[in-house]
């Protein structure tokens, strides 16, 4: 049994780098031994990692995995215990997509505000099936998908992308959907190799296992991805294709300058690396032009309505590398044959109608509130923000450990994201978390919820491991 006054402590001095791995499986030699039994309690993870040299940081990330495996559980305000039995976990464990209590003071998750739009959407439905324009019957098409395309082709800030038409527009279902996509499009070979940022939005590492390929982390600086980091990846590992978040980086709302994305714009040509750019977030207006333009043609650039207008709307797009369009849309066909065409026509009205337009000017004024709430609130702390970004990136300082303090939070009832959850394997991980402001609907909850951080950020003393 692994408790205070117990001599049990693993071996870890062959461990490597990978220290969390070590441990993990050390809990789980324990566990086929014997040696831990079910039920049994394993220490708090400060005390643990005291004991063998590791920060609270690295035993947290072995409890995670062993509990998405099943071996262990953890019970909010008692512990993490051995588990009763191996339950199998999902596919996927950490789960891309979860339920959000509206009412629960949860900034895991970053979400649309409610701005009005779910009627407005409910009543273009309403008036898309009493225009009876189309007949939803048979397999969409590049004919009956060109109003959409031609559609997106005048919504893409041409600043953003240059001039674009319906031709160079291929659909799909979201933008996580338009990456895999992207990615199926210009990977190959035996072991393929995805190169992003250090600190990514876990759909990439999804992506990555979807498509059996390697994900490296390449170091960023307060103007984006270092072009020597990423030169040095490509050497050390490999690399056909840079997907990256330059415009609204997730988690640390770092935009890459226009100075630093010719830079790797040009690297990217030398090293004939394909640069993949997700735009999701898709600020309002933008003076760096995309990696697209800045290559002459040659990259993707992708984003969606999902993150501006409803996320219920799983229409993504994506216009490819000059020539490249009738690949692209064959590898989507290839996929799913095609975006739903009722969705199509949906979002084609609401783009032309202007409806998209102030639902996404509406929904950037009321995240820029929250910002400014959360800014207000934790302004005297070391906070990365930005108005157009629905997160801020918050260090933690002395006397915190980013996973210690998302433990504080959720026994104040507050969920927040450590950055653990966003590293790559074996990537420097910095003592940070990110809020995601906009999944709180209710505004006194949200206001609670910050002066309830605040407060623990003032006091790490108050602190309570186990």
């Amino acid at each position: 049994m692994i408790v205070s006054d117990t001599i049990w402590t693993p071996d870890l001095s062959s461990a490597g780098k990978s220290k969390y791995k070590a441990l993990a499986q050390a809990i789980r030699d324990a566990i086929m031994s014997g040696e831990l039994s079910a039920g049994q309690q394993l220490p708090p993870m400060r005390e643990l990692g005291y004991r063998i040299g590791l920060t609270p940081g690295t035993v947290a990330r072995a409890y995670a995995i062993l509990t998405e495996e099943g071996r262990l559980e953890a019970q909010v305000g008692r512990g993490t215990f051995v588990a009763g039995k191996i339950v199998r976990p999902p596919v996927n464990p950490d789960s891309l997509i979860y339920h959000v209590d509206e009412g629960f003071a949860d900034f895991r998750s970053s979400r649309v505000p409610d701005v009005g739009q779910g009627r407005i959407i409910d009543d273009a439905l309403i008036e898309l099936g009493q225009s009876h324009c189309r007949r939803h019957i048979n397999y969409p098409t590049a004919q009956t998908d060109y109003g959409a395309r031609e559609a997106v082709a005048g919504w893409i800030d041409a600043i953003r992308v240059g001039y674009v038409t319906a031709d160079d527009v291929v659909l799909g279902n979201g933008a996580q959907n338009c990456c895999v996509l992207a990615l199926q499009a210009v990977l190959h070979g035996a072991a393929p190799v995805i190169l992003t940022e250090e600190l990514s939005y876990p759909g990439v590492r999804h992506a990555g296992q979807l498509l059996r390929a390697k994900v490296v982390g390449v170091a960023m600086d307060d103007e984006g991805i270092i072009p020597e980091a990423l030169e040095a990846a490509y050497r050390n590992h490999g690399g056909q294709v840079l997907l990256t978040a330059a415009e609204v980086h997730s988690p640390t709302t770092i935009k890459t300058t226009l100075v630093r994305k010719q830079a790797l714009a040009k690297l990217a040509e030398k090293l004939d690396i394909m640069v993949i750019e997700d735009d999701c977030h898709t600020p309002l207006a933008t003076e760096v032009p995309s990696y697209r333009v800045l290559t002459g043609g040659n990259a993707y650039y992708i984003s969606s309505l999902t993150k501006t207008v409803s996320g219920a709307l799983r229409f993504g797009y994506m216009v490819g590398p000059q020539g490249q369009q009738d690949n692209l849309r064959q590898v989507a066909q290839s996929s799913f044959y095609g975006v739903s065409q009722p969705i199509t026509d949906l979002c084609e009205g609401l783009i032309r109608s202007g409806a998209a337009h102030q639902i996404r000017k509406d929904v950037f004024a009321a995240t820029a509130q929250r910002v400014r709430l959360a800014v207000n609130a934790l302004g005297a702390w070391d906070i990365r923000w930005r108005e157009d970004a629905p997160f801020i990136w918050l260090q933690m300082p002395t006397g915190w450990r980013a996973s210690s303090f998302s433990m504080a939070c959720e026994k104040q009832g507050i969920k927040v994201r450590p950055s653990d959850e966003f590293a790559l394997s074996d990537a420097k991980t910095p003592n940070a978390v990110r809020l995601a402001l906009n999944t709180c609907v209710d505004e006194q909850v949200f206001r609670d919820a910050l002066a309830k951080m605040n407060l623990l950020l003032a006091n790490p003393a108050r602190l309570i491991d186990g």
